[in-house]
């Protein structure tokens, strides 16, 4: 059996702003759904483990209310607790949050390095790829190093209005770690496949990574 893992943010306030960020529900529940479609398993992991705090809930979607309904959010373990070698793949849903606890958590990269290097896929999207930003391989090197990637664009902060709230631009720091970013228009989907790294630009790229990490566990 296929076994995926769901990676979600713990941090709950956008910097300074007195507003509350989290995981982004549809960046969670749609991978979700595409991967117990896939008939894959389904885990959660979150930074500091126990309730990740939500963000962007749509009450009246039903593939959000299915995933709500489905998931245990209130016993989500840390990455510490988990073995890279249980599962296939890892993908990081986006939210603002991440940007603040995704980059420097370790147990978290060194799980999905793991899961990397023991032939699995590594996926991201929207603010997710910010768990990519100081992900090493055991040879040193940034996992991104040359890859083709998708992130939320510097267009796309601008445009929410958070290019001065977030402690870094996603975009440029993947750049900087010597990623090959694929900006598209603001608010299309837009997901890129460089062998066993898949990655997504925003909300509306969720459901088209995920199809994509499906793409690459079943050729």
């Amino acid at each position: 059996m296929t076994r995926v893992l769901i990676a979600l943010t713990s941090h709950s306030q956008l910097g300074d702003t007195g507003r509350t960020t989290g995981f982004y529900a549809s960046e969670a529940a749609e991978p979700w759904s595409v991967f117990t479609a896939a008939g894959f398993d389904v885990d959660l992991v979150s930074v500091a483990g126990g309730r990740p705090p939500i963000d962007g809930l749509d009450e009246d979607d039903p593939i959000q209310q299915k995933f709500l309904a489905s998931v245990d959010l209130e016993q989500t373990p840390a990455a510490a607790g988990l073995d890279a070698s249980a599962y296939d793949a890892i993908f990081f849903a986006g939210g603002h949050g991440t940007v603040w606890d995704f980059p420097n958590d370790e147990a978290l990269a060194s799980l999905a390095a793991g899961i990397y290097e023991n032939g699995g896929v590594v996926a991201a999207v929207c603010h997710g790829p910010s768990a990519l930003v100081n992900l090493t391989l055991s040879d040193g090197r940034h996992l991104v190093d040359g890859k083709n990637v998708a992130a939320f664009t510097n267009a796309e902060e601008a445009a929410v209005g958070l290019t001065e709230v977030v402690p870094f631009l996603l975009a440029d720091a993947l750049t900087a770690r010597g990623a090959i970013h694929h900006p598209a228009a603001n608010f299309t989907p837009q997901a890129v496949t460089d062998g066993r790294l898949v990655t997504g630009q925003n909300p509306q790229s969720a459901t088209s990574t995920a199809e994509a990490v499906v793409a690459v566990l079943t050729t």
